[in-house]
């Protein structure tokens, strides 16, 4: 996978202030407000700041949790995971692999899903393009 480095100049220049706050702060945004949230269209999500694809369709499910959730990334890579210890617990910060943006967190509580894992992502991280079957881009 091909690294992206930027300086936090340049990511300011192209990304809006919530979006900075998010993908290069580690903010989150509301739950239930995200734009993606109920999106169900076959596609592939990617990282807002840098475009590599992250997860496919076929891998979100509904968590009720307030954000998009997948059960895995499109590909092993695609993700680092972090140890993340801040607000007075631990948890495991996802981010993108090619940028170092700011996902969401990963959790092992999704038992109906084959891996167990809930990947919950901030709507405002992602975007998505409408693809049949999630296929890669032509």
């Amino acid at each position: 996978m091909t690294k992206i480095s930027k300086s936090e100049e340049q990511w300011r220049a192209e990304l809006d202030k919530f979006e900075y706050h998010v993908l290069r702060e580690a903010g989150t945004e509301r739950p239930f407000t995200g734009k993606l949230l109920g999106e169900d269209r076959a596609g592939v999500y990617s990282c807002r700041a840098c475009g590599a694809e992250l997860f496919r369709s076929a891998t979100k499910f509904e968590a009720h949790c307030g954000w998009p959730s997948f059960y895995a990334p499109k590909e092993s890579d695609a993700v680092e995971l972090i140890v993340d210890r801040s607000h007075g617990m631990v948890r495991t910060e996802v981010r993108c692999a090619a940028c170092g943006s700011h996902l969401g967190h990963v959790f092992d509580d999704a038992p109906q899903t084959p891996t167990g894992d809930r990947f919950c992502m901030n709507s405002v991280s992602l975007t998505f393009e409408e693809r049949p079957d999630g296929a890669p881009a032509p």
